[in-house]
């Protein structure tokens, strides 16, 4: 359990400020000399200051008496550009708040579910063993060869926690674990629906497949092309483009995009490793694509859903069940009270 002053230097950090920061915000309601003195646990602060910090931080009080406590073990960032590590200790101390609130949920309701990876005996050297790789996920999980409707869902389904956090442009994703037998993935949740849903899906490659013993760029080249794999089967788009292309037209890739949620050079790069478009064509493509600004913003939109709402579920679930009240709900969904009631009470009347 952590301590007083442990909580809110970490309530901090999630809310990306410096004790300056902290204190310019509270309009020198509190000294930055004192603030510097609650996070070293050399005094605390009265109540009055407390709901102060509370409302600024974002945080409720109990935040500060909370018993679960989770570390984040083998964190594994994906980042377009550098990171800054100001906004990488945010998003981590964000992820270990709600996985906190998670976690506590889920013990109040008796559930504990085991991970299970389907791929634990597939070692990956080759993207002939990724295509196995993802293969065998697709038997296990029952998916068949059918696009994926709900990314995010089916990790849930599957005992591997997703969060969604909202960033800057230069955080895409990370895989990391609580513990040793909890998975979680983390993405940030500005991303278009089928850049998130590949996102997601590379993060699960980290997780599942046996790529450690490689160099980092092949690793992150593998963990790509399981996403690929896993948002469109091999099966299914050699039924869709036909075993051999010479010509592709982009109306058609908008209409795969959106049956597969997956962006078209997702779609492209899948060609090309399925032989389905040579080498040369592919290129060609890329450049053109690249050429009319394509790469930033892609023609076509997805329009599926991507969510989890299982942690809500188990909330009102709890309530329900009266297994917890109201104010220990809206604590968990890290909500005011009265704004918890009102979202409950929103189709009961």
């Amino acid at each position: 359990m952590k301590n007083f002053s442990e909580r809110l230097k970490s309530a901090r950090i999630m809310k990306g400020y410096s004790l300056q920061d902290l204190a310019d915000a509270l309009d020198k309601r509190v000294s930055k000399q004192a603030l510097n003195k609650y996070e070293q646990g050399l005094m605390k602060p009265e109540s009055e200051v407390l709901i102060l910090i509370c409302n600024e931080l974002g945080v409720r009080p109990d935040y500060f008496t909370r018993e679960t406590s989770i570390t984040l073990e083998n964190v594994e960032f994906r980042k377009l550009k550098k990171l800054s590590s100001k906004e990488s200790s945010r998003i981590k101390e964000k992820t270990i708040d709600i996985l906190e609130r998670y976690f506590e949920l889920e013990d109040i309701l008796g559930i504990d579910q085991q991970f299970a990876n389907p791929i634990a005996d597939i070692e990956i050297n080759s993207y002939e063993d990724v295509e196995r790789a993802a293969d065998k996920i697709r038997e296990v999980w029952k998916l068949g060869e059918d696009p994926l409707n709900n990314v995010i869902e089916l990790l849930e389904d599957n005992n591997i926690k997703v969060i969604e956090i909202e960033s800057e442009p230069e955080f895409v994703g990370l895989a990391t674990w609580e513990g040793i037998k909890n998975p979680v993935v983390v993405v940030n949740s500005n991303l278009g629906l089928d850049r998130k849903r590949f996102t997601v899906l590379h993060e699960l490659g980290h997780i599942l497949m046996k790529v450690n013993h490689l160099a980092e760029k092949e690793r992150e080249h593998y963990c790509h092309d399981f996403a690929g794999a896993m948002l469109i089967p091999k099966k299914s788009l050699i039924r869709e483009l036909g075993p051999s292309r010479s010509q592709i037209y982009l109306n058609e890739l908008i209409y795969l995009k959106k049956q597969f949620g997956a962006s078209i050079q997702a779609i492209m790069f899948r060609a090309k490793h399925l032989g389905i478009v040579s080498e040369s064509f592919f290129k060609n493509f890329m450049i053109y694509f690249s050429m009319q600004g394509y790469k930033k913003q892609e023609p076509g939109v997805y329009n599926g859903y991507e969510k989890s709402n299982r942690f809500k579920q188990l909330i009102y679930r709890a309530v329900a069940e009266e297994i917890i009240s109201t104010s220990k709900a809206a604590a968990l969904d890290n909500k005011k009270l009265a704004e918890f009631r009102d979202e409950l009470a929103e189709y009961e009347k």
